[in-house]
């Protein structure tokens, strides 16, 4: 593991548990961590643990004590759905909360979703009506989100969409009665207009006049639905800040944009209900579920509301997802300016005030940048096509990479992370021979990796020449930082940038020895949109282009 960088400073993890921690971190949060953890006497059910640092939360943070009751409170209160993560448990002790939660173990829906391209209409129907089912259920025991956005949207082991994160829910609905909300949550895209355009009063994230939870949900969905047909938001925020949102309002939802006219006109129907700007006039749960195109067959569908063929699922997803190695890279990921202060990604427009600061980040990505913690999240585990290929083999500091063999071409064409490489993706006929349950054909953890034939000394300049040409912040490698990383066959870089929808982007690029042939580039996500993320690692992969290994097809 590389080492952690200067200044860091991690309380320890509580150690009087009822389970037992079985992972490094698999998630993060602007003051949280997540990690997999089992009964303390069993090796099964795995489960998420996510703990919350109050130090870092309520004194360096934007979250109160209230606050973080108030998620825990809820989550508990919505019980069981198939559709929802559900909550478990929870504790604390003087550093850390924690709370026990039902494990997501297909990852990130919208990492396994082609940036501008989307999926099918049998795919986007299935999980936008698992989506609606979450929404039914969570609405009709009087809690909205608030925040239903790519982000929060997980996968089953078996591919089954669970809805994520309830920070930011509100319980709108008590004995009967509907209460307006006047907190001004959520991320901009995904955000329903009459939030932003509400008066706001002496304080920047309360509105005088409320919004009525559900129906902003409502509005939300539409939005994700719109993201799962053709891989983009339809504009960076609703106001008419937005050339298209701006020409969406004036054409009364006939706007010219290129992204919707690529939807058949039944979606553009359904799609045109739910994001009316008349909160009144929105399409309620009712009808959208009478909606011509939702009540459509979906052969990925059971009665029960389930995926019916896991499998047939996952393969239709994998073989939609492809790098055109002939794209233009054009920077979409842009870095917030040259100048220290304008790199401080806390200091940002006013336009977005959410709770008690001026962000335009959702209230549940990290509003204060992630700090410099140690890296230390769970490594993928390694398919069995690569029986024989240690990760680990003893190579002296500064030793070249041996040619890669044709035996071991061979064999990565059998792995389904690398199809999305090749000419025309397809996925290998001997995983779906064997596949049994979706996580054989799509991998559970994310797809933003590629292999290289090139050594250290040669890779990392050529990626820090890509990420340069992105717009990310990046320290020049000095001679010292190289001969570690390569003495340590691993270096990671810190990627700490905005995505094309001015929303923060965070995470990490791992290099690690892979054998004595290849070196493994991984994306590491520790916060912002998916779907972003996956555009922003195609650019860099293509941008690397010559240090990329592609598979026979």
């Amino acid at each position: 593991m590389a080492p952690a960088p200067p200044g860091s400073q991690i309380a320890p993890l509580p150690t009087n548990l009822p389970f037992r921690i079985v992972s490094k971190t698999i998630g993060q949060g602007a003051y949280a961590s997540i990690r997999k953890a089992t009964p303390l006497n069993a090796p099964k059910p795995v489960i998420a643990i996510k703990f919350v640092n109050k130090e870092h939360a309520f004194k360096q943070g934007r979250l109160s004590p209230k606050q973080l009751a108030m998620e825990i409170t809820l989550h508990k209160y919505l019980g069981k759905h198939q559709n929802i993560i559900h909550c478990l448990g929870n504790g604390e002790d003087p550093l850390w909360t924690w709370i026990a939660m039902e494990l997501a173990e297909g990852g990130d829906l919208f990492d396994k979703i082609e940036a501008d391209e989307g999926v099918g209409e049998d795919v986007a129907h299935f999980y936008f009506t698992q989506l609606i089912g979450a929404v039914s259920f969570m609405h009709s025991k009087g809690v909205a989100h608030r925040d239903i956005k790519p982000e929060n949207v997980l996968l089953s082991g078996e591919g089954d969409l669970k809805l994520a994160d309830f920070g930011l829910a509100a319980l709108f609905k008590r004995d009967g009665k509907t209460r307006v909300c006047n907190t001004v949550c959520g991320s901009p895209p995904y955000i329903a207009p009459e939030i932003l355009s509400g008066r706001r009063s002496k304080r920047p994230d309360v509105l005088d006049t409320g919004y009525v939870a559900n129906i902003s949900d409502i509005w939300s969905c539409g939005v994700v639905l719109f993201v799962l047909l053709v891989g983009n938001t339809p504009w960076d925020e609703p106001t008419r800040r937005s050339e298209e949102f701006k020409e969406y309002v004036d054409t009364n939802g006939r706007t010219t944009d290129e992204l919707w006219t690529k939807l058949p006109q039944d979606i553009v129907s359904l799609l045109r209900g739910m994001l009316k700007l008349d909160p009144a006039t929105r399409f309620t749960l009712d009808e959208i579920r009478t909606h011509p195109w939702f009540t459509r067959p979906n052969p990925f569908l059971n009665p029960s509301g389930t995926a019916s063929n896991p499998v047939g699922l996952a393969t239709q997803m994998l073989s939609s997802l492809r790098i055109d190695f002939n794209a233009d890279p054009t920077p979409s990921q842009r870095a917030a300016a040259s100048d220290s202060d304008a790199m401080d990604l806390d200091t940002v427009p006013e336009s977005f005030p959410t709770r008690s600061h001026a962000v335009p980040l959702s209230a549940t990505q990290p509003e204060t940048p992630i700090a410099d913690t140690p890296f230390d999240w769970e490594r993928p585990p390694r398919l069995p096509i690569y029986d024989g290929i240690s990760a680990s083999q003893p190579v002296g500091a500064g030793a070249s990479l041996a040619p890669v063999s044709q035996e071991t071409l061979d064999r990565l064409s059998e792995d389904p992370c690398l199809s999305q490489f090749t000419q025309t993706p397809s996925v290998p006929l001997s995983l779906t021979q064997a596949a049994r349950k979706f996580a054989d054909i799509l991998p559970t953890h994310s797809l933003a990796r590629f292999l290289s034939p090139l050594p250290f000394a040669l890779l990392l300049p050529l990626l820090a020449e890509a990420l340069h040409r992105l717009g990310v912040p990046l320290p020049a490698f000095s001679p010292e930082q190289m001969q570690e990383w390569e003495r340590d066959q691993e270096a990671w870089v810190r990627v700490k940038t905005v995505d094309g929808r001015k929303q923060g982007l965070n995470g990490h690029v791992v290099v690690e020895r892979f054998g004595r042939e290849m070196l493994e580039v991984r994306f590491v996500k520790a916060s912002g949109d998916p779907l972003e993320w996956r555009r922003f690692f195609k650019k860099v992969v293509v941008l690397c282009r010559e240090g990329v290994i592609v598979p026979s097809s």
